[in-house]
């Protein structure tokens, strides 16, 4: 059995504990690892349109290649120029040629992965000894997302786009089925999955809250309260984000 004293720091926070939001906080986050460890080489799984870094910043920090990859040609293309692009499915075994990493990150990529066994395995054969994993995603069993989980595909885009406009099909910021798999706060089990492929777990962060009831202000109030209730007293299961930093000894 797990003890959650091999695990390096287990916290929790609100949606609303920062002004620049959880998204900000981990880019922020994996800026500042960039910073203090600086690998000579990052890889940042699914970035697609959207990477956490700029070139300019990654080489300013001693970043020497920093590789995108996508499974989706189309969206990589979104990217801007200066990143090593790269269509590769890496569920679907180690993939050799892009070589080793001393950190490879992903945001909001693991909710969409079909085989997260596969996905992190195939993480962990890409780094070197001493490197790091991070990853940022939203995690079950949130209501919004068990109901996004639930709902046909159109269904479910279709009120995404009253709440979310900004995120059309074709646009930088598109919405993509989501399944949730391995998506947990830090439970019992969700930890076991890391170590049992070998990670150190060095934190992990869950987060309680979201925006999603922004539109509806009485809502929008009560998940707020909810979420400070939580903190004080965290139920594992009820986050609805969740960051991870792991570490291949």
């Amino acid at each position: 059995m797990l003890n959650y004293t091999s695990v390096m720091n287990i916290g929790y926070q609100t949606w609303y504990g920062s002004d620049e939001g959880p998204h900000s906080s981990f880019a922020r986050a994996v800026q500042e690892m960039v910073v203090s460890r600086r690998p000579q080489r990052l890889c940042e799984i699914g970035a697609g349109a959207n990477p956490i870094m700029s070139p300019a910043a990654a080489a300013q920090a001693g970043v020497l290649e920093y590789v995108i990859t996508d499974v989706s040609e189309q969206e990589l293309a979104k990217a801007s120029d200066g990143y090593t692009k790269v269509v590769a499915d890496v569920t679907r075994g180690s993939v050799q040629e892009l070589g080793a990493f001393e950190l490879i990150v992903s945001q909001t990529v693991a909710e969409h992965v079909r085989d997260p066994a596969a996905f992190h395995q195939t993480t962990y054969d890409m780094l070197v000894s001493g490197g790091r994993a991070m990853h940022f995603f939203p995690t079950l069993y949130e209501p919004a997302f068990v109901v996004n989980r639930l709902l046909p595909e159109f269904a479910a885009d279709a009120i995404l786009q009253r709440i979310q406009g900004w995120r059309a099909s074709g646009g930088m910021n598109e919405k993509f089925p989501a399944l949730y798999r391995w998506c947990r706060g830090p439970t019992r089990r969700q930890l076991a999955r890391f170590t049992a492929i070998g990670f150190e777990i060095e934190e992990y962060v869950g987060i309680f809250g979201h925006d999603y009831y922004r539109s509806v202000p009485l809502i929008d109030r009560l998940e707020t309260v909810l979420a400070d209730a939580l903190v004080r007293h965290p139920l594992p299961s009820l986050t609805s984000y969740s960051s991870v930093t792991l570490r291949r000894p």
